[in-house]
């Protein structure tokens, strides 16, 4: 007779525990753990993952801190030109920075209500 007729048996599976399935695939399992460990050491490693990403982190906050710096630097380089000059700039800077006065002037000062 012909085999498209039969069923085909099909070969139960013994339940095993995970060691001897481990076992049986010996090469497989050797595989995984090697794999396993790559994937670990490209991670945590001190060249790894993520030492790379808390370095870009940290470089950013430094380059941010820089960019601050050097709008602070530049600001400071023109109110330095205004005052090398400017006899003007050094007459506002020293009223409202030191609160000085020319003399003959009368300074008046509010002092807003105590609640």
């Amino acid at each position: 007779m012909d085999s498209k007729y039969f069923r085909k048996i099909k070969k139960k599976l013994a339940p095993r525990s995970i060691g001897e399935q481990l076992w049986s695939h010996k090469r497989w399992t050797a595989f995984g753990v090697v794999v396993f460990i790559g994937l670990l050491i490209v991670v945590f490693a001190d060249n790894g993952v993520m030492q790379r990403r808390k370095l870009e982190r940290d470089r950013a906050v430094l380059m941010e801190k820089i960019r601050v710096a050097e709008e602070d630097q530049k600001r400071l380089r023109e109110q330095s030109r205004a005052l090398d000059g400017d006899k003007k700039a050094v007459e506002k800077v020293a009223r409202e920075k030191y609160g000085m006065v020319r003399e003959g002037e009368k300074v008046y000062k509010i002092v807003p209500p105590k609640q």
